[in-house]
Formats: C-alpha cells, sequence, structure tokens
C-alpha cells in the first residue's frame, strides 16, 4: 500500500514537467524507496548524578525515497528536478529512554510519533559541469554523509562538480542550513568538538571547494578545504592506493587534517592537526586493516554535528579524536560468499586510544570493541531484504562507558 502512495507521489511530483517533455524529464527518471526497521540500546553503566540517563533505547521504522528526473534541454544547458522523501514513525519508545538520534524529541522530553520532510532539488548540467540548488547529501572527506541512524541527514544550498578536465573531479559548495538525522525542518550548523556538540554557537553558513585527482586506475590524491563561518576552518590531503600483489589487493589510505577558528570564532580558538593512516589486505573472502590515528595540538577534531568523518579510527560509538589522542586499530572482515554463502558477511574491530589531554589534567585513555553481522537474502520472496546486526561495547577514562546494540532491517523497492 505504501508502495503504492509513494509511487503515485513521484509520478504527482514529476508529471507537470514530464507532461511537457515526457521523452526525457519522465523517460529517464528513476526512483527508489527504501524502508528501514531500526532498533537502537545504549547502555551508561557508569553515569553518576542527580537524574542520570543510564540508558537510550528506541524502535523505528523509517522511508527514504529518492526520485530523480532526467534531464531536458533549455539551450545550451540541461536541466531537471531531484526530489528526496523522508519519513520516521515511532514503534516504541519512553520519555525514560529517548534521545537515540532515531527519532525527534520534543520540549517534554517525549519522543514524536512522526516526523519526516520532502524536499525538492533543481539541478542544471552544461557539459562536464552541474549545479546543484536546494536538498543536498554532499559525501566529502570535510563533510561526510553520516547515514548511520534511521533517516539520512541533509543540508540546503548550492553545490558545483565538475569533471571537465580529464582525471579531476572538482566540487565547491555553499550550505546555509541542515537538517538532522532526527528532525523534520533545518536549522543551523553547530560545530562538534570530539565528541562533544557546541550547541552555543552556529555558523552563517558552511563553504568548501577541493577535488579528487585520479593519478593512475589504482592511486588517488584529495585535497580540501571547508569552513563553518565564524567558528572554525579546515584543510584536507589525502592519498588513497590499490595495489595488487599475486591473490592479494594491498591497499593505503593516508590523510590529514588542519583546523583552526574562524572569523568571530564563536567557540574561542581552536587548533587541532590530526593524521590517520589505514593499511589493508584483502584475500578471497578475507579482509584486514590496521590504522594508526594521531591528534596533535589544543583542541580535539571538529566537524559539523552530527556528522561524522573519514578519520582512521573513527567508529559510530567513540570517535577517537580528543585532544592530543593517539590511537590503533585493527579489524578482521570475512565475506562468506568465498565458502559458498552468498549475502553473509560478518566485520570484528578493535580500537584503542591513550595520551587523551582531559579538562581535569591526567591523561585519558579509551577503547571500544565491535562485532557486526549481515546478511541480505538472495532468492525467494523475500530477495533483497537485508539485516545487521551489530554489538559494541566502548571503556573511557575520561566520559561512559557504552554497551550498544543495533538491529537493522532493510528494503529497497524500485519505483521507476
Amino acid at each position: 500500500m505504501f508502495k503504492t502512495i509513494c509511487s503515485g507521489t513521484v509520478f504527482a511530483l514529476l508529471y507537470p514537467a514530464a507532461s511537457l517533455h515526457a521523452s526525457a524529464l519522465f523517460d529517464e527518471a528513476s526512483a527508489q524507496l527504501t524502508t528501514r526497521n531500526y532498533f537502537f540500546s545504549r547502555e551508561f553503566s557508569d553515569i553518576v548524578g542527580n537524574n542520570p540517563q543510564h540508558k537510550s533505547q528506541e524502535w523505528a521504522q523509517g522511508f527514504i525515497l529518492h526520485a530523480r528526473s532526467g534531464y531536458e534541454s533549455l539551450g545550451p544547458v540541461q536541466w531537471g528536478v531531484d526530489v528526496l522523501g523522508l519519513w520516521g514513525l515511532k514503534l516504541d519508545s519512553t520519555r525514560r529512554h529517548a534521545n537515540t538520534g532515531l527519532l525527534p524529541v520534543n520540549r517534554h522530553g517525549d519522543a514524536e510519533s512522526s516526523y519526516g520532510r520532502f524536499a525538492p532539488t533543481l539541478k542544471l548540467r552544461y557539459q562536464q559541469t552541474e549545479l546543484r540548488i536546494g536538498e543536498l547529501q554532499p559525501n566529502l572527506p570535510i563533510l561526510l554523509f553520516s547515514d548511520i541512524r534511521l533517516l539520512p541527514p541533509s543540508y540546503q544550498g548550492v553545490s558545483v562538480q565538475s569533471t571537465a578536465i580529464p582525471k579531476l573531479t572538482l566540487q565547491a559548495g555553499h550550505l546555509t542550513s541542515t537538517s538532522l538525522r532526527n528532525q523534520s525542518g533545518h536549522d543551523h550548523m553547530v560545530a562538534m568538538l570530539g565528541h562533544v556538540p557546541q550547541f552555543q554557537a552556529h555558523g552563517s553558513a558552511f563553504n568548501y571547494a577541493g577535488g579528487d585527482y585520479q593519478l593512475t586506475e589504482q592511486a588517488q590524491l584529495s585535497a580540501w578545504y571547508g569552513q563553518l563561518r565564524e567558528i572554525y576552518q579546515q584543510s584536507f590531503v589525502g592519498y588513497k592506493q590499490q595495489i595488487p600483489f599475486k591473490h592479494w589487493r594491498l591497499g593505503i589510505n593516508v590523510g590529514y587534517y588542519h583546523t583552526q577558528e574562524q572569523g568571530q570564532a564563536r567557540l574561542g580558538n581552536l587548533d587541532n592537526q590530526a593524521l590517520f593512516t589505514m593499511l589493508s589486505a584483502h584475500w578471497g573472502g578475507h579482509s584486514a586493516h590496521v590504522g594508526y590515528q594521531a591528534m596533535f595540538g589544543d583542541s580535539p577534531f571538529v566537524r559539523i554535528f552530527a556528522n561524522a568523518s573519514p578519520l582512521g579510527n573513527e567508529a559510530p560509538t567513540y570517535k577517537f579524536s580528543s585532544t592530543q589522542e593517539r590511537s590503533w586499530q585493527i579489524r578482521y572482515e570475512y565475506d562468506f560468499a568465498a565458502h559458498g554463502l552468498p549475502g553473509l558477511t560478518s566485520s570484528v574491530r578493535y580500537i584503542r586510544g591513550s595520551n587523551v589531554k582531559t579538562q581535569l589534567g591526567f591523561r585519558g585513555k579509551d577503547q571500544e570493541r565491535d562485532i557486526d553481522l549481515g546478511y541480505v537474502v538472495q532468492s525467494g520472496p523475500l530477495q533483497g531484504l537485508g539485516v545487521r546486526l551489530r554489538n559494541a561495547k566502548a571503556w573511557s577514562t575520561y566520559r561512559s562507558d557504552i554497551n550498544e546494540n543495533r538491529l537493522i532491517f532493510s528494503y529497497t523497492w524500485q519505483l521507476l
């Protein structure tokens, strides 16, 4: 029933343009609906205080619609319209266990029963350059696309991407507001220092520019710059390479960030340099990873709230990006398709951090262990249904310990 409603909605959104130029805008259009059933539970066993919340736990259902038109010519320029539709429903939540990031919370501390939004994006293309105006979901080293809860976040603004120069992809953008992962409307962007969101200050806009250059088929060099106006500015350089070696595929990923205050410096002086490297080896269904990450300067790593980053040792639970922190990671993944069980994957990861400069003057330590198991049904009436189970346990000498479980069911319909 909901699939039928979404199909009708997509057609209604695209019909005015399609009726004029059916051969391009509508005939080349595509639309898909992803359903996501999400259970999230996070326990804070060591919290103390007068009114501590020892546990956040919620269960919700999400619907994510992506509708993309084709392009119609308008002189030398081609144009089209994309639509993003998001809808989240509360299945189980209490005031005592709210604030998981799955659902919005009202002023009384209760999770809302539903939330969502429809938002369009105008796209204009000239040869190998495209301009997008409206709802945006950039995926960049200085603004990573963080789809790790019920619904994905998005931003409002303007972006441009060009592949006019061979092997080089250039991008730039001006974002004026954000819609968080559990938000129907949109709001100012705020900075996040380490694992702590700084809501007392917000930037007037986020500007970015940069590019990726394909040195060879296996090697890529990246350089990016971003600024949350009146708060911080950040530059990034990175290098990735895949190295075939007999039956192995070796990989290296190295990145360096430099961050400092910008404009009015609404969060004060900022000073962070972040270096990470990740080495990997793949053979058959096996994948092994070893990573090292180091923070320098007098501030933790800075980002847009509640965004993740491509730091090598960052996990959804702990970030390992506190002031002057050093951390190591080992990770092992196995794809059971190599053993005759396609669709079944597993991962185990351990990260250990130390040397954290805490506000109390001692050197903090933290560690995290993650186990992930996923399966996608390969045939039959449930073909394409995915299920993922995740358990994470994190310990720290300077912040709350966490024991976390996530159970996610997902399925995608191709509507057009």
